[in-house]
């Protein structure tokens, strides 16, 4: 990747609900810009990525999705366990021929039923492949995003390798378990953290971070999604906060706007902005809480209406201009 991202795999995770997927959808598109090729990687089987970007679902193939400034791209890939096992069982075995007939047979699915700690190996192992392959002695893709598993299991998802390795002493397995694990543990790999500002999601966050630390996998950005702004100045905001906005404070305001002065219209407004500034001081605290983890931090505003393609670019915008400031920092 150009010198200006030294982080060439970022990992999005959050808490179901926090809008992970579009994160990542907008942070590839982000890192995509000025002509570089990124991969954007989905782990999870439920196709998100295709909605996104109003495409078929995607098959295990590395396709086109979109196109950014000055010819760079934006590749997704759906990671099928099923494929992964056959792949690497060819290319670390050359048995892509039984691993097939294994398939017949119902014993992939037997397999990672008993062992589901295998799934997240090849996962894993496919993302690992995709960062460090090489064409031409020249790297495939500048950047690699993934969708990645929620905060509850995100350090499992990514430590399960490492635990393999302490299994097999020697061979392939042990081989490919340590080259991903030195892949995922070093400088170019990022794991960001999605949330909203609601108690849930940011003590999720929380714990997160410190679980990852604990297994010395690096933490990146914490990215705030679908923030909003308080409709309210904030001499009226503090006040109303504080409960001290009545109907009868409003009745002159609604007279001025040529409204009928209805006592019980005037009392459901202050009702609503007292409400308005109450959650907009909650919010506020959490914030300071996200602020609190000592990481790189941005928000990403809620946006009106259905999440389409011109949302993503929007988003991807606001990222890149906070990907460029950590480069700056």
């Amino acid at each position: 990747m150009s010198p200006d991202f030294p982080v060439r795999c970022h990992v999005v995770t959050g808490k179901g609900g926090t809008g992970k997927t579009t994160v990542a959808a907008a942070l590839a598109l982000a890192l995509a810009s000025e002509g570089r090729t990124v991969l954007l990687v989905e782990c999870e089987g439920r196709q998100g990525i295709a909605q996104l970007f109003d495409t078929p679902p995607l098959p295990y193939e590395e396709r086109r999705v979109a196109v950014t400034r000055h010819g760079g791209e934006v590749r997704a890939l759906a990671i099928d366990v099923e494929e992964a096992l056959l792949e690497y069982l060819e290319m670390f075995y050359n048995l892509r021929r039984a691993g097939r007939a294994l398939r017949k047979m119902g014993a992939v699915d037997f397999a990672t039923t008993i062992a589901p700690g295998l799934r997240d190996v090849l996962i894993t192992g496919k993302i690992k492949e995709a960062v460090t392959r090489r064409r031409d002695g020249r790297r495939v893709y500048d950047a690699v995003v993934v969708d990645a598993p929620p905060t509850g299991r995100i350090t499992k998802f990514l430590n399960v390798t490492s635990e393999m390795a302490g299994l097999a002493r020697s061979g392939p397995i042990k081989t490919q378990s340590d080259g991903v694990m030195a892949v995922l543990r070093s400088p170019q790999t990022a794991v960001h953290l999605v949330t909203l500002l609601e108690d849930m999601p940011v003590q999720e966050t929380a714990d997160a971070i410190a679980e990852l630390t604990e297994a010395k996998l690096p933490v990146g950005s914490v990215i705030v999604n679908m923030a909003t702004e308080p409709v309210l100045p904030e001499p009226a905001l503090v006040r109303a906060a504080e409960g001290a906005v009545t109907g009868a404070d409003l009745v002159p305001g609604l007279t001025a706007a040529g409204l009928p002065a209805d006592p019980a219209l005037a009392d459901a407004l202050a009702a609503e902005a007292v409400e308005h500034a109450q959650r907009w001081a909650a919010q506020d605290a959490l914030r300071a809480r996200v602020e609190s983890f000592d990481r790189p931090t941005v928000e990403l505003p809620l946006l009106p209406g259905p999440m389409d393609l011109g949302c993503l670019f929007e988003l991807a915008d606001r990222l890149e201009e906070h990907l460029g400031t950590e480069v700056a920092a």
